[in-house]
Order: C-alpha cells, then sequence, then structure tokens
C-alpha cells in the first residue's frame, strides 16, 4: 500500500514523524481525508482530532487546537500550535495523555462550539488503546 512521510509539529517540538497510509484533519471545512498521491493543498486547520493509519494499520489519534496544512503527493506537514498524542506504553501513559487531552480541550473550549465532539472521539482513541 502506498505511504507518504507525515509530519506533526508544534511550536514545542515534533509530536508525529513517520510514514502513513492515510490521515483524516480536522479542517476549515469540515474533516477531510489525505491518501498517497494527494494533490497538493494548504488549509486551515480546527479544533480537532487528527487520525493517522500508521503503516502496520493501526490507528493514532493526536489532539490539535488549530493549526494549518500543507500536503504535497508525498509529503504532509502539519503545523499546530498545541497538540497532544494519544498513545503510551502504559494505562498510566495512556491515562496522563488523556489528561493532557482535557487540559488541551479546555484551553480551546471557548473558542469551539464542537468540543464536545471532540472530546468523544478522544475518549474513543483511548478505549481502543487500553
Amino acid at each position: 500500500m502506498d505511504t507518504f512521510k507525515l509530519e506533526i509539529l508544534t511550536p514545542n517540538g515534533e509530536i508525529f514523524n513517520a510514514s502513513a497510509i492515510s490521515v483524516v484533519l480536522p479542517g476549515e471545512e469540515g474533516e477531510f481525508g489525505v491518501l498517497a498521491g494527494h494533490a497538493s493543498l494548504t488549509t486551515l486547520l480546527e479544533a480537532g482530532v487528527v487520525d493517522v493509519e500508521k503503516e502496520d494499520k493501526s490507528v493514532e489519534s493526536i489532539l490539535i487546537n488549530w493549526g494549518v496544512v500543507q500536503v504535497d503527493e508525498e509529503k504532509v506537514i502539519v503545523l499546530v500550535e498545541g497538540a497532544v498524542a494519544i498513545r503510551g506504553e502504559s494505562e498510566n501513559d495512556i491515562a496522563a495523555a488523556l489528561e493532557d487531552a482535557k487540559k488541551l480541550i479546555k484551553d480551546i473550549a471557548d473558542a469551539n462550539p464542537a468540543i464536545a465532539s471532540v472530546s468523544a472521539k478522544i475518549e474513543s482513541a483511548a478505549k481502543r488503546l487500553l
């Protein structure tokens, strides 16, 4: 299956940098998916969940507050102001990631009326990992 390079970056550092099969992003006009070979585009992102299908077919969810994405046929670069990856090796790691995600959601709650939907997706992502 074709893959592309995906980078998710914040001012505090890299959140994700690996090959991906697909990524679903919370665009300004709704969610959209990207596969290898996608047409070039640059667009704004809103608060929401980025779902990354990795080469091993697992899905990693990353909560973002807002940002921009640049897509070309071989690479996707996501620049965001804040992000939390919902992942970990143990239940404690996942619980800590969920707490960080809840804090990020609280910080952006006033700016976005769709936060309840984002919260539900994060809880669902965490349950997949447990």
